[in-house]
């Protein structure tokens, strides 16, 4: 029987090499976005060169009550796999930082992800099966300043899948956070006007290798996922420091990579 995944920034980057290697293994894809003609290219692709079925669904998953509209456009589809991806980042002291901008941010980084997570989850429980792939992020074991509202977002997504994972033991479903480290996307295009004098070159994954990293442990039902041995390293750093300590470190790299 053919299983189903959704998958949210399904377009480019993460999104985009995760949606390949499900079709690899032949999943029935549902595919969100909200830039459409890079998600219709991304249909084409597959269809060319998986024997799939491909839907796609354009969303701005900023919006109130957009994940209710997914599953309402779905219907009575049963989700095996979900993969909550999109996101964006945003680059400036809080205080002068566009709330609107922000607002977006926390809705699709938390409350979309989230809805959907609670969407999906009864009938996962009820068939005693089902993954969930949440994209936290490396950020999300520290304050992070002049990008604190995506940090505290993907800490807030950590957090969650975590809690909820627990809760989901015996049941069949399991809900793994991929928490990558910088990965060469289109991620800082959208951090800020300046993303184009952007320095962070040094421990650089590819989208490939992190997706591959992350797809495999949430088929092993792992429970968070970081890729890379230094970035492993860097996510016990602030247990070893004051959180005063490991703010300011966080400070002095943002300040150094993207002033």
């Amino acid at each position: 029987m053919t299983k189903t995944a959704l998958v949210t920034g399904a377009a480019s980057g993460l999104g985009y090499e995760l949606t390949l290697l499900l079709a690899n293994d032949g999943y029935k894809l549902f595919l969100v976005d909200i830039d459409s003609d890079r998600l219709a290219d991304v249909k084409t692709e597959i269809q060319d060169t998986h024997n799939v079925e491909v839907d796609t669904l354009v969303k701005d998953l900023s919006l109130q009550n957009v994940a209710q509209e997914i599953m309402d456009e779905i219907g009575n589809v049963s989700i095996d796999v979900l993969i909550n991806n999109a996101g964006f980042g945003l680059f400036g002291s809080f205080v002068d930082t566009d709330w609107e901008r922000e607002s977006k941010m926390l809705h699709l980084h938390i409350l979309t992800s989230t809805h959907l997570t609670k969407l999906v989850l009864e009938g996962m429980v009820k068939r005693g099966s089902g993954k969930i792939l949440n994209m936290s992020s490396l950020a999300a074991f520290q304050p992070g300043p002049l990008m604190s509202i995506y940090y505290a977002s993907k800490g807030y997504m950590l957090s969650f899948s975590e809690a909820i994972a627990n809760e989901l033991k015996g049941t069949g479903v399991t809900v793994t956070a991929l928490c990558p480290g910088p990965t060469k996307t289109d991620f800082q295009k959208t951090v800020s006007e300046a993303a184009s004098d952007n320095k962070i070159t040094f421990n650089m994954a590819s989208a490939k290798e992190v997706a591959l990293y992350g797809y495999q442990a949430m088929l092993k039902g792992k429970v968070y996922a970081i890729p890379g041995r230094f970035n492993k390293f860097l996510a016990v750093i602030p247990r070893l420091v004051t959180r005063k300590a490991a703010t300011a470190i966080v400070r002095k790299i943002q300040e150094k990579n993207r002033d």
